[in-house]
């Protein structure tokens, strides 16, 4: 598979959303940071605790990220989904990707949901939740930072 020229995404990042929160310009409850990635609370969660995971550079799909940086951001999922049950008393999490289909942003990024049985989810028609304001959202972001922190340590 032949990878587009890393032009067309640098054209792409002017009107990306996930973008401008990873440079800082969009404001988001950020859980996580590092070099290659940033994993913030999404802003229709299906549950409150909902996070994103997504690549610092743009790059539409999974099947565009190069190789070098799978291992940075499906890490940062991996420790995303670990804090859950420290920081929201999840059971456990989902773990999903979309690629073009069903993609409301075009920035490659990671969901992981927390789950508890019998929450509610059932297959792939997901209600979405709101946060009641935005303090109540960077409680839960909070929870995330102090979760992640402690793993790390």
């Amino acid at each position: 598979m032949t990878r587009p020229p890393r032009a067309r995404y640098r054209a792409e990042m002017a009107d990306c959303l996930f973008c401008a929160i990873a440079a800082g310009a969009v404001a988001a409850h950020g859980v996580l940071t590092d070099e290659h990635v940033v994993a913030f609370l999404d802003g229709r969660p299906v549950f409150k605790g909902h996070v994103l995971v997504v690549p610092r550079a743009h790059y539409v799909t999974l099947a565009d990220l190069p190789a070098e940086l799978i291992g940075p951001v499906f890490g940062a999922v991996q420790r995303v989904s670990a804090a859950m049950p420290v920081a929201l008393g999840a059971q456990g999490s989902f773990v999903g990707a979309n690629n073009i289909v069903s993609q409301s942003v075009p920035h490659l990024h990671v969901h992981v949901v927390p789950r508890t049985k019998g929450d509610g989810l059932r297959g792939f028609f997901w209600p979405r939740v709101k946060y009641a304001s935005d303090q109540e959202a960077e409680q839960y972001a909070t929870r995330f930072r102090a979760a992640l922190s402690s793993a790390a340590s």
